[in-house]
Parts: C-alpha cells; sequence; structure tokens
C-alpha cells in the first residue's frame, strides 16, 4: 500500500511543455531573442501534434502551457488541444502574452476549457506593457482578458513583471485590477543583464518582489 506522500506525487502527474516554437513578440530578455532571434538564426521547434497530446493526455493529469520559447495560443490547433483536456477531466493553465490572433479565437479556447486557469502577461498598463512585450497590443490583451472573464469558472489572473518603466504605475495597474476583479500578481524579472540593463527597475525594493 502507498503511503500518503507517494500517492500524493502518483496524482501530481503535471507537464510543463511548449506546443510550439511560434510566438511574434519580440521580448528584450527572452530566451528565444537573444540566443537565436537577434544572431539572425530560426528559433527551434516545432507543433506538437493532436496524436502526442491524446498520448501524453493518458499520463499527465495536468497540463501547464508556459512557453519557455512560444505563447500557445499560436499553436494552429490550440482550442482542439483545449478542448480534448476539457472532455478528459485534464486541468489545464495557459500563460499568455500575445494579442495577434484574433479575439474570437480566444473566446473559443475559452469555451473549449473553462475551467482551465489563464494569466495574462501585461506588464503595466495596457498602453505601455508593449515597452518590453514588444508587438504586443496590450490595450487588445486587456480586453481579451476581461472577456475570459464572462466565460471562465476562475476568473483571469494579470501578471506584471516589474520594469524600469512601469514601476511608477504600480498601484494605478493594482486599482485597475481590482475595478475590474482581476486578480494581479506582480513580481519581479530575474533577467538583467548586469546593472546597467535599461530595463531592471530604479527602486531596488522591486528586485526581489512579489505580491498580489
Amino acid at each position: 500500500m502507498l503511503s500518503e506522500d507517494a500517492q500524493w506525487m502518483l496524482n501530481r502527474r503535471s507537464l510543463n511543455i511548449d506546443l510550439s516554437a511560434r510566438c511574434p513578440l519580440e521580448c528584450p530578455r527572452c530566451q528565444r531573442q537573444f540566443d537565436w532571434r537577434d544572431k539572425g538564426m530560426k528559433v527551434p521547434g516545432r507543433d506538437i501534434t493532436m496524436s502526442e497530446i491524446v498520448k501524453l493526455a493518458r499520463f499527465y493529469n495536468k497540463f501547464h502551457f508556459c512557453g519557455q520559447l512560444s505563447d500557445p495560443i499560436h499553436h494552429p490547433k490550440f482550442d482542439e488541444i483545449l478542448k480534448h483536456l476539457y472532455e478528459n477531466n485534464i486541468e489545464a493553465v495557459v500563460h499568455n502574452a500575445s494579442s495577434a490572433r484574433p479575439t474570437k479565437y480566444y473566446i473559443k479556447c475559452f469555451e473549449a476549457h473553462p475551467t482551465a486557469r489563464w494569466v495574462f502577461g501585461i506588464d503595466g498598463l495596457p498602453e505601455e506593457s508593449n515597452m518590453y512585450r514588444i508587438n504586443q497590443d496590450g490595450k487588445k490583451l486587456s480586453d481579451i482578458m476581461l472577456e475570459a472573464k464572462k466565460i471562465l469558472k476562475d476568473p483571469p489572473t494579470w501578471q506584471m513583471l516589474i520594469f524600469s518603466y512601469n514601476e511608477k504605475n504600480i498601484e494605478k495597474c493594482i486599482d485597475m485590477a481590482k475595478q475590474n476583479d482581476i486578480p494581479i500578481m506582480i513580481s519581479q524579472s530575474s533577467r538583467w543583464f548586469g546593472d546597467e540593463d535599461v530595463y531592471k527597475p530604479k527602486n531596488k525594493e522591486y528586485l526581489n518582489a512579489f505580491f498580489s
């Protein structure tokens, strides 16, 4: 007979996976940017297939789509992947920062797995987020986040990384989150290019910040 700890580990079959190598953002401190794109190289990887997802879903009971090299929304069959997980009672956590797909596609994904947890990366006020999340339409993604709140069982989370350009607006972001009844998670980045990094917060208290 398994111990309680062993049973807990057996039940906790969680997977964090990159579904592709697709992401239109050009975040300066992202690995895909400084390891490949800045050197004129193609980001390695391919689209995972539905048959591979089906096989993985037989073992894992929770999927984290927190891309290190991609944004999950850009997998061409992401809605189908979410639908399959939902129909098989598999949890999903989706981290999304790209705003490039049509709003109706995001809604399709929300509807495909209404119990999934979504985390939206908007670093600062919507109109300033693209200072780091280059190519992101922060206002559009903010509106999509509010659409998610109407459909999902649990409200989405607004994730904000603290940078030099947004540290003065932290309280405004917190107020905006409260007004829309959206949980906000504020944390620091660890991807600095030395002490003189232009994105690094000037207030040293924010270098080890994590609060919500």
